[in-house]
């Protein structure tokens, strides 16, 4: 599966094997360009109850079920 080049709906379709008869919902929803943080809280029910996962926007587009690493301080020698 190349997960840069998919949606937010087929990655969540894909993780979370949502029944179409149970639906899909986004229960929460955070976007802070200030701190390049964005990510989603998908949530389907399921015959063992609700099931939710979160789903972040990584630098390169792509939405991943893994948080995008921090960049750190490096220092190079020339």
């Amino acid at each position: 599966m190349n997960s840069a080049k998919n949606s937010l709906r087929e990655t969540v379709e894909h993780w979370l094997a949502a029944d179409p008869a149970n639906g899909l919902r986004i229960t929460e929803f955070r976007n802070r360009r200030s701190k390049h943080e964005c990510y989603v809280c998908a949530e389907t029910l399921t015959a063992a109850g609700p099931v939710a996962m979160f789903f972040f926007r990584q630098q390169d587009g792509a939405w991943r079920i893994f948080p995008p690493s921090r960049e750190r301080p490096a220092m190079r020698a020339a």
